[in-house]
């Protein structure tokens, strides 16, 4: 039986470091709407649930 991998390095967002005040800090979806809410990375912004992603120059 293989052993079963873990994840030590996974990073826990909450909701109150996605909301600066009444503002979304993070874009959200232009395909899923509104309820959404897309990923930063480093050079671009990738929705989980739809696969949409926009490139940053």
């Amino acid at each position: 039986m293989a052993k079963k991998g873990t994840r030590k390095n996974r990073k826990v967002v909450k909701m109150s470091e996605l909301y600066d005040g009444s503002k979304l800090k993070n874009k959200t979806c232009p395909k899923c709407g509104s309820g959404v809410i897309m990923a930063e990375h480093g050079n671009r912004s990738h929705c989980g649930k739809c696969g949409y992603t926009e490139f940053k120059k």
